[in-house]
C-alpha cells in the first residue's frame, strides 16, 4: 500500500485516518500561533537564540543553570574520551560502567538513602519503578496532580497486573487521602506516591502529614524529586530537607534533566528495595543504559550542588521576587512557593495569547492546556534558573503587566 494519504472504500477502515484528520496543530502552524517544537540555536546563559532572536528563557528546568557550567561540560567531553559515547547495552548485561556505581553511591548519600539506581531518563525511573513495586492485590494512590511519568508507571503497573488497585486523590488534599485509606483492607499493601514540587503548580507536598497518614494505615510513601531537587531545601537537597526529615518518604526519585544539568533519573530506598527494582524494573533492564558523558555530568553538577549553595540560595531569591511581582501586577499564581509559577488563565484563546505577546516580545515561556493540566486550567508555566540577572527578571514582570492587560487577563 502506498504511504500517501490513504482514503476509506467500504468496509475497510485505515488505522492511520485519524492521522489524516488531525488538524488543530497545523492549523495553529498556518495562523502563526504554534508554541511548541521551537528549535533553539543557542544558549547564552538566561538567554537563548530561537529563530535568530534572543530571547529571556523563562521556561527551562534547568534550575542551577547547571546544564550551561564549563566544569560540566569539559567533565561530559572527558567521559567520551575514555568510556566513549555508548555503553551499548543495557544496565542488566554489559550496559554497568564503574562509574554508574560511583554516582550511584554518591547519589545516595547526597539524599540520605541507603542505596540508589540510575535509569536512562526520567521518565524511565517512574516507568520502571513503580510498575516493579506495585503487583497483584496490592493498591497505588496518587495525588491527581502527578506528573505523567507517575500516572504511565501507575497504568503500566495495572496493564501487568489487572488485580492492581489505583486510587486518585484531590491535590495536596489529606482529608480526602485519609478517605482513601481507610477504605482499604488493612491486610493489603499500599504505596503513596506523590511529587515533591508539583511541575505545574510549583507547590510542596504536605510530607509530613503524607508520612503520618502513611504510618497510621500501614502505607509507603514513593517521592518524585524531579522538580525540588536543586529548588528547595537549604542546601537543594529537596523536599525532605525543607521539611528537615529524610524519613518522611522510604524511596525518593528525581530525574537529572533538571538541576542536574544532564539526561536520566534515579531511585534510591533502602539496599533490599533498590536491589529489587533493579531486577524487576523492565525500563531498566530493557533500555540501554545512560550514556558515560551523562554520568559524568551529572557527577560534576552534584559536586558543585554541594560545594557551592549559593545558587540555591539564588534561586530562592529569584522565586520570591517573581511570586510577589505576578501576584503584585494581579496574575493568579495558584499555590506556587517554588521557581515554577504558573500564570493561571483558565482560557486556552488567551492563553496562547498571552503566549504569542511573551514571545514576540523576547521572552520565552510555555503555553499549558489540557491534558497537561485539568479543563478550563490552562496556563502559562514560567521557570527560572539561578543564572537569571534582575534586569531579564524586570523586564519578565514588564511584559507580563503589559500583555495581561491588553488581552484582559488582569
Amino acid at each position: 500500500m502506498s504511504t500517501a494519504k490513504q482514503e476509506q472504500t467500504g468496509t475497510q477502515a485505515d488505522i492511520f485516518q485519524k492521522c489524516y484528520d488531525f488538524r488543530e496543530a497545523a492549523d495553529a502552524r498556518e495562523h502563526g500561533i504554534y508554541p511548541y517544537f521551537r528549535p533553539i540555536e543557542e544558549y547564552r546563559g538566561g538567554r537563548v537564540v530561537a529563530e535568530g532572536r534572543e530571547l529571556i528563557m523563562a521556561g527551562s528546568n534547568n534550575y542551577l543553570g547547571l546544564s550551561l557550567d564549563p566544569r560540566v561540560r569539559q567533565a561530559a567531553q572527558a567521559a567520551i574520551d575514555g568510556y566513549g559515547a555508548s555503553c551499548s547495552g543495557s544496565r542488566f548485561m554489559n550496559g554497568t560502567l564503574n562509574i554508574h556505581e560511583e554516582l550511584e553511591e554518591r547519589l545516595a548519600g547526597f539524599v540520605g538513602k541507603e542505596s540508589a539506581l540510575c535509569f536512562t531518563t526520567g521518565y524511565q525511573t517512574n516507568l520502571g519503578a513503580i510498575s516493579a513495586l506495585v503487583g497483584r492485590g496490592e493498591h497505588v494512590i496518587t495525588d491527581k496532580l502527578n506528573h505523567a511519568s507517575i500516572m504511565d508507571g501507575i497504568f503500566l503497573t495495572q496493564g501487568m497486573n489487572h488485580r492492581v488497585g489505583v486510587h486518585r486523590y484531590k491535590h495536596n488534599n489529606m482529608e480526602q487521602l485519609e478517605e482513601v485509606l481507610a477504605g482499604i483492607p488493612t491486610d493489603e499493601p499500599k504505596l503513596i506516591v506523590t511529587d515533591g514540587v508539583f511541575s505545574m503548580e510549583g507547590d510542596i507536598a504536605k510530607l509530613p502529614s503524607l508520612r503520618e497518614l502513611a504510618d497510621r494505615y500501614g502505607a509507603r510513601i514513593y517521592l518524585d524529586e524531579a522538580h525540588s531537587i536543586g529548588v528547595v531545601g537549604e542546601t537543594g537537597r529537596g523536599s525532605l530537607e525543607h521539611y528537615h526529615d529524610t524519613d518522611l518518604a522510604e524511596v525518593v526519585m528525581c530525574t537529572f534533566s533538571k538541576s542536574f544539568g544532564s539526561i536520566g533519573g534515579f531511585v534510591a530506598g533502602t539496599h533490599e528495595v533498590v536491589d529489587y527494582i533493579q531486577h524487576f524494573a523492565r525500563s531498566l533492564i530493557f533500555s540501554a543504559s545512560m550514556p558515560p558523558a551523562n554520568i559524568a555530568a551529572v557527577m560534576k553538577s552534584l559536586e558543585i550542588i554541594e560545594e557551592e549553595p549559593e545558587r540555591v540560595t539564588r534561586l530562592q531569591q529569584i522565586a520570591t521576587k517573581m511570586l510577589d511581582g505576578f501576584s503584585r501586577i494581579g496574575y493568579d499564581v495558584g499555590t506556587s512557593e517554588t521557581a515554577v509559577i504558573p500564570l493561571i488563565i483558565g482560557n486556552n484563546e488567551k492563553t496562547f495569547a498571552l503566549w504569542q505577546y511573551f514571545y514576540e516580545r523576547g521572552v520565552y515561556v510555555n503555553p499549558v492546556i489540557s491534558p497537561a493540566v485539568p479543563p478550563n486550567r490552562s496556563l502559562i508555566r514560567t521557570s527560572y534558573m539561578a543564572i537569571h540577572d534582575d534586569a531579564d527578571l524586570d523586564r519578565i514582570l514588564e511584559v507580563a503587566e503589559e500583555g495581561g492587560r491588553k488581552l484582559g487577563i488582569i
